[in-house]
């Protein structure tokens, strides 16, 4: 008998064109199977491995399900060891689509997004604690077991880590009736014309409700009515505060963390699919990989000046709005277009390559008057990258992708999905 290794083993394979052949394939690594027309090479990956794969898992099943499948014939082999359930992508022409996998065109990716969407174990990205979810009841319960005879604030959580001065919002929820707000931990008053620092990332929660928990009818119904509420405005997810101690905690009818308090929605199929826009990955949309403009290729010889095609993109010089913008760049920056690139100013560089809206006022010594000059340039880079993202013929892309270099997306680190996706198991 033979060792058992991690081979595929094949003896006397007569498969069409095969003659009594004896092969042995490595497992568990990419294997090509070359050769003249006619040679075999179809009989022995589908008519012979595939064929007996498919057959022996077709086996498995009971006999009642294989009366629907209908019986599959043994290929003519001697025998074959090492072999194990196989799938097969048929000899056509595919889509060069890069949203297309092994996994998308055999089908198998369907049935993997169902089984993570239904069984799959969510845990938070940012304490990696097992995700968990409420019905309002269990809520109810317990906040009533952990708070009983204490005092706490009911909150709705409403922004979330973000920059702005949320004046509107301030005024809005004044209008609905509401006073209180809490800003990064503190309670204030809701007044005319508040707002906060618009540079500064902000966690805001609505005050709903304060008071002491009781087991009583009374307190169970306000607290009923101040729950929905608070669910409401804070999309599924309230936080309680204890107002002694200050200490929070998060609740929510979805799949929530419960030490940063951050939800995922409910997990569906879609949600693991890079083909859409609720589990691909928000930066590279799914694709996995990024593209980033190469300041190389764009100058690839720094010596030269602007008028001989110095910037490779934008080739020499000619009578068009792209140049006129530049001369206008060099009369503001004091630079000619006959200077080598490397002796143009930095900033003036900068523009060029990523864009301003500048005006300038210069005066004339000669003619005693203010010029005003106004520079409205996207820049190259801009330009490029907005090029390729939207190309409308594919020899624009392919323009603009020579200018680009290819990364793994930095977000998805190439797996393509967004990160709530990725922490599911």
């Amino acid at each position: 008998m033979r060792k058992k290794d991690n081979n595929i083993h094949i003896e006397g394979a007569r498969v069409h064109n095969l003659k009594n052949l004896n092969v042995t394939i490595p497992r568990d690594e990419l294997v090509v199977i070359t050769g003249l027309s006619g040679s075999g090479k179809s009989s022995l990956a589908f008519d012979t491995i595939y064929a007996e794969g498919q057959r022996r898992y077709m086996e498995t099943f009971s006999a009642y399900v294989r009366q629907f499948l209908g019986n599959m014939e043994r290929p003519d082999v001697d025998k074959i060891d090492g072999l194990s359930p196989v799938i097969a992508i048929e000899q056509k022409t595919t889509s060069k689509s890069p949203r297309s996998t092994v996994g998308t065109i055999t089908e198998l990716y369907d049935y993997i997004r169902l089984l993570y969407a239904r069984i799959g174990t969510a845990y938070s990205y940012v304490s990696q604690q097992k995700m968990v979810s409420y019905t309002d009841d269990q809520i109810q319960d317990l906040i009533v077991e952990e708070y009983l005879d204490k005092k706490i604030m009911l909150l709705a959580p409403i922004v979330k880590s973000r920059k702005g001065h949320y004046r509107e919002l301030f005024d809005s929820l004044s209008r609905q009736g509401f006073s209180r707000v809490c800003v990064d931990g503190v309670v204030l008053d809701l007044k005319p014309g508040m707002k906060v620092d618009r540079y500064k990332t902000h966690d805001i929660e609505l005050v709903i409700d304060r008071f002491t928990v009781k087991k009583d009818e009374e307190f169970i119904k306000r607290f009923n009515e101040s729950l929905v509420t608070a669910m409401h405005y804070g999309n599924d997810v309230l936080m309680t505060m204890d107002i002694e101690s200050r200490a929070t905690r998060y609740f929510s009818r979805n799949l929530m963390c419960p030490t940063s308090g951050i939800s995922y929605p409910k997990p569906e199929p879609n949600s693991f699919s890079f083909n859409s826009p609720k589990g691909m990955c928000p930066d590279c949309k799914g694709l996995g990989i990024q593209h980033k403009v190469n300041l190389n290729k764009i100058i690839p010889d720094s010596s030269l000046s602007i008028s001989q095609g110095g910037i490779s993109p934008l080739g020499t010089k000619k009578n068009n709005w792209t140049y006129k913008q530049i001369e206008t760049i060099a009369t503001c920056y004091e630079f000619s277009l006959t200077d080598p690139i490397a002796e143009i100013p930095a900033k003036a560089m900068e523009i060029i390559l990523k864009g301003s809206q500048e005006k300038f006022d210069i005066p004339s010594s000669t003619l005693g008057i203010t010029r005003t000059y106004k520079i409205d340039f996207e820049g190259l880079e801009n330009y490029i990258e907005s090029s390729y993202e939207e190309a409308a013929t594919a020899s624009i892309k392919r323009w603009a992708s020579s200018y680009m270099d290819s990364y793994n997306c930095s977000t998805c680190e190439g797996s393509r999905l967004k990160k709530e996706a990725l922490h599911f198991n």
